[in-house]
């Protein structure tokens, strides 16, 4: 397990699912963990659990929705710390599943504030201070729903943000690569034991699925220093990094 120590991780999403999962998982390892999640109680409850392994976690209680707080998230890090050395961008909104013509436009902005525009102004906030760290790592939650050659009915909504959302995790690698310490990695968690599954797959068995704790190794391993990969995806499924490729 490689060591974390001394390292400063930011991880949204952080009081259920996969970005629980994977503050535990990086406190662990023995980075500090700043959690960021809208559920107050739940975040106390992860700092509860980061303590009992030995590790230290900050609080943030924050809507992405609200882009101005992302600037002062910021902004805030520098004056403590004065550098980032991890971010992993895992909260996101399921949405409605619906045909396209049916999505009120109210839904649609609202899923892609969070899951699109709040990752662009994460970049746009902490990219500094990223680049003061001697190993900036990046990661962002992609999605089979916008990878997969024929697309799913009514998951329109849910997978053109991950679409939107890889691009924005690759054109960023293209424009770190070879000129800073940053690396940038897209994650497919593939189907996990989550509450977001359970919404999308109301009649699937979750004890058929792996959890999120089955996951958190493998975004962790993302983060560390000797990860020199970037613009690439790891789909979890597989166990396998892989490259995009241009079209036929």
């Amino acid at each position: 397990m490689t060591s974390l120590s001394n390292r400063i991780a930011l991880v949204t999403g952080a009081s259920r699912g996969i970005g629980r999962a994977v503050a535990l998982e990086l406190a662990r390892r023995g980075a500090h963990v700043i959690a960021l999640a809208r559920t107050q109680g739940a975040l106390e409850e992860l700092d509860d659990e980061i303590r009992k392994l030995g590790g230290e976690a900050t609080l943030v209680p924050c809507d992405l929705a609200d882009h101005e707080a992302i600037d002062r998230l910021g902004a805030a890090i520098h004056e403590r710390w004065g550098r980032l050395d991890i971010l992993v961008g895992n909260a996101g909104l399921l949405g409605v599943l619906s045909p396209l013509g049916h999505i009120d436009p109210k839904e649609w902005d609202k899923v892609m504030s969070v899951n699109v525009t709040a990752n662009w102004r994460l970049i746009r906030s902490l990219d500094p201070l990223l680049q003061r760290s001697d190993a900036g790592r990046v990661v962002f939650m992609s999605s089979g729903a916008s990878t997969r050659a024929e697309p799913r009915a009514y998951w329109g909504l849910y997978a053109t943000t991950k679409a939107a959302l890889d691009m924005i995790a690759r054109s960023y690698a293209a424009e770190t690569k070879n000129i800073t310490n940053i690396r940038v990695s897209m994650f497919n968690p593939g189907p996990l034991r989550t509450a977001m599954r359970a919404k999308a797959m109301p009649g699937e068995d979750p004890m058929t699925l792996k959890t999120p704790e089955d996951a958190a190794p493998a975004i962790a391993a993302l983060c560390a220093p000797d990860w020199n990969e970037t613009g690439k995806l790891y789909d979890f499924p597989q166990g396998k990094l892989l490259s995009f490729r241009d079209p036929a």
